[in-house]
């Protein structure tokens, strides 16, 4: 086996991952390293198989218990189904894990239904981010998005042949497009998609000069995608029908279920904000005179700015409120509150009036405050004799 790290850790799961987690994991992993996406890297077709191997074992329920338990060791010596990646090439895994590329609807070899149907082929889904600010989550923007995705080559429509050739039947399936295979511990067979053909059925003797007979080439596509208000850091709008059309081995011209773009949104950091949840937080710096007195300041908001009233007597982190100048809810619209960290700064320079009357007012409150001259220093360092 070629995966020498811990599973979870190549998947970057945690050991309480559930299988949808997993299965996630894989997929962003799988789309990354895809081979049609890094061709001749062979680093990321390494990691293309590692990622394969990882989810071989962690989405089976027994496998996993066994590796939890006694590690790779364990899954050779209980005698549980692990493959040999290092063999294995990439159209092996791709037929292997067709029903996860395919984004788990159903399409590829493993996804035929009751009466020996088989379901609409589907292709891959795809990811792309955009980053947005803080007003632009107040209201909602249109982000124009560029990606590249694989496509139906033009110059052979998907057949993977020359044009003016076309495929040869398979020698090793006879056409079938499926082998059997040993399952555990040969106790039984299992059907898997041909290996050599990939699930076509032929093979391709004279490929084609764009797509080098895969059938798939990376195009550009570019188009603008509508971010709702209120959306958070991390979540996705799903823009259906703009992934990838379905693998060539299902469908060589393309017919089929397209994939979906999920377009992550990357919220930018504020300079006066902080967002939890609906609501905004900043600090705002008043002067000791109007926390003591009372004032109105005028509170910077996401739209321009408001009257805050500041009570007399507002101490230093008192949290004042400004009702619905946060973020709309995503759900309901409803906006939440800013809410104002009181910060009480204290002046570093003063008049000569403004201390006299400082000092008038601690004697009021009967405070011990710094002398006014370094003259009382010197009698105190007299009287200690030095």
């Amino acid at each position: 086996m070629t995966a020498t790290r811990d599973y979870y850790e190549i998947l970057g799961v945690d050991k309480a991952a559930d299988a949808d987690e997993v299965k996630r994991a894989y997929r962003r992993l799988a789309m990354k390293h895809h081979p049609d996406k890094n061709p001749d890297d062979k680093g990321a077709e390494a990691k293309f198989k590692e990622a394969a191997e990882a989810y071989e074992v962690l989405s089976d329920d027994g496998k996993r218990k066994i590796y939890d338990q006694y590690g790779r060791d364990g899954l050779r010596g209980q005698g549980a189904a692990t493959h040999d990646f290092n063999r294995m090439n990439v159209d092996d895994i791709f037929s292997m894990f067709n029903d996860i590329f395919a984004g788990g609807g159903g399409g590829g070899f493993s996804g035929q239904r009751g009466g020996g149907r088989r379901a609409a082929a589907r292709g891959y889904d795809l990811e792309t981010q955009v980053s947005m600010t803080l007003e632009e989550v107040l209201t909602g923007a249109s982000k124009d998005v560029e990606f590249t995705r694989m496509d139906v080559c033009e110059n052979c429509t998907g057949s993977g042949a020359k044009p003016g050739t076309s495929a040869e039947q398979c020698g090793t399936c006879q056409g079938q497009g499926k082998v059997q295979q040993a399952g555990l511990g040969g106790m039984f067979r299992m059907v898997v998609a041909c290996p050599a053909c990939r699930g076509r059925g032929s093979v391709i003797k004279d490929k084609c000069s764009t797509c080098h007979g895969r059938g798939r080439t990376g195009k550009k596509r570019s188009l603008s995608v509508k971010i709702p208000a209120g959306v958070h850091h991390g979540q996705a709008v799903r823009v259906q029908g703009e992934g990838e059309p379905p693998a060539a081995e299902q469908s060589p011209d393309g017919s089929g279920v397209r994939g979906d773009l999920h377009v992550v949104v990357r919220v930018e950091d504020h300079d006066l904000f902080e967002r939890d949840g609906d609501h905004l937080l900043m600090e705002m710096p008043i002067s000791f005179t109007q926390a003591s007195l009372g004032a109105e300041v005028q509170v910077p908001t996401l739209e321009g700015s408001e009257t805050l009233t500041i009570k007399k007597g507002t101490q230093y982190g008192a949290l004042l409120r400004v009702e619905g100048a946060g973020l709309p809810n995503l759900r309901s619209g409803h906006r939440g509150d800013l809410i104002v960290v009181v910060k009480i700064e204290t002046p570093k320079k003063l008049s000569s009036k403004q201390e006299e009357l400082l000092r008038a007012f601690a004697e009021t409150e009967d405070k011990n405050v710094n002398p006014e001259s370094h003259g009382f220093f010197k009698k105190i360092t007299d009287l200690l004799g030095g």
